[in-house]
């Protein structure tokens, strides 16, 4: 995935009040990030974990650091920053690298379905057919087993 900077490498000291994270980054520096994820993270918030972040030049911010990826135990990279799996899979989608969504000639975003007024992720049409996506970030983990969604949630059990 594309992103706006270069990412920036630490270590995950602790996650706190949902939106909070201090990271180490490898100056040795220690930062308060914010965490775009409100769920529970279980399996993706112990210390000591490989963390990217982001820093924004905005003045305006709270704080300079936004936390995108994390490094789990097993080495999996995981999105943190939940608003941007939407983002990863239309590029995936657009270079081809998920055999069964190639070939469709459309990609539309956050279309509204249904009679209860809600959205799909990504809409992809050709000539007649349309494939309905829905993305989730998981930042859940028991073990090998991932799962979504990490906090009970209304809003969720609808997406399910």
């Amino acid at each position: 995935m594309l992103f706006d900077t270069e990412l920036i490498e630490g270590t995950l000291v602790k996650r706190y009040k949902r939106f909070l994270a201090d990271v180490k980054l490898e100056n040795g520096e220690t930062i308060t990030a914010h965490c775009p994820n409100s769920g529970s993270m279980k399996g993706y918030k112990e210390e000591g974990l490989r963390v990217w972040l982001s820093k924004s030049n905005n003045p305006k911010r709270k704080l300079a650091y936004t936390w995108e990826m994390v490094e789990d135990s097993s080495g999996e990279k995981v999105f943190v920053h939940a608003a941007k799996a939407n983002t990863l899979v239309k590029e995936a989608i657009e270079q081809g690298k998920i055999k069964a969504l190639q070939g469709y000639d459309k990609i539309c975003t956050e279309v509204k379905y249904g009679s209860q007024n809600s959205r799909i992720d990504l809409l992809l049409e050709k000539d007649n057919e349309k494939c309905y996506v829905e993305v989730k970030s998981v930042t859940m983990k028991e073990g090998d087993t991932v799962m979504f969604p990490d906090s009970v949630t209304t809003r969720g059990q609808k997406h399910l």
